[in-house]
């Protein structure tokens, strides 16, 4: 994704509103990455002036009752992401699409996950944690856990032997099998 600087923002959106040229001349002059983009920037200029488009880094958080309302404005009107931005005076129309996507992955709990690593402390904790014994394995846990390994080696040893005996008949016999996999991870 390109980042363009906030003067170039301003000169080609002030170009378009004093300008005869369209958006997609404009586009193809600046090798802007689409219209869409330059609309975008349009729309924000016109709404909040010079501030909207600078690349300000936004570390403000929204209450997650906030996004809530957000989502359900976008959902009840059929307004469009970069509408309800300017509705609600967000300069950053992805986040709310962002917001929407863990709405539906998780709910509105997830909403209320913080981003970024978490602090320090959090992370001494977590580490003490992991160095806490973990729970011994019964005798019986532990045999069946043997067996099962012991079992995986046979079967290992045994193809093993039969690629040996006659690579060319063992490809042969598992070529339909690896075949077809290999299609599926190229899809």
């Amino acid at each position: 994704m390109s980042k363009y600087s906030d003067e170039f923002k301003l000169m080609v959106v002030t170009e378009y509103l004093n300008g005869p040229l369209s958006y997609e001349r404009i586009v193809r002059k600046y090798e802007i990455k689409s219209p869409t983009q330059l609309k975008n920037w349009v729309c924000v200029y016109k709404k909040h002036g010079v501030v909207g488009l600078s690349r300000k880094k936004n570390n403000k958080i929204y209450p997650v009752q906030f996004k809530l309302d957000v989502l359900s404005f976008m959902k009840r009107t059929g307004a469009s992401i970069t509408e309800t931005a300017l509705q609600f005076g967000l300069t950053n129309p992805p986040m709310i699409a962002s917001w929407n996507k863990k709405l539906l992955e998780g709910g509105a709990d997830s909403l209320d996950k913080p981003r970024g690593r978490p602090a320090m402390s959090d992370k001494a904790k977590n580490s003490q944690r992991r160095k806490q014994p973990v729970k011994e394995m019964t005798v019986e846990q532990k045999l069946e856990r043997e067996n099962e390994l012991l079992r995986l080696e046979v079967a290992y040893l045994k193809k093993l032997r039969a690629f040996q005996m006659d690579p060319d008949g063992y490809l042969e016999k598992h070529k339909q099998r690896y075949h077809t996999n290999s299609k599926k991870n190229s899809d």
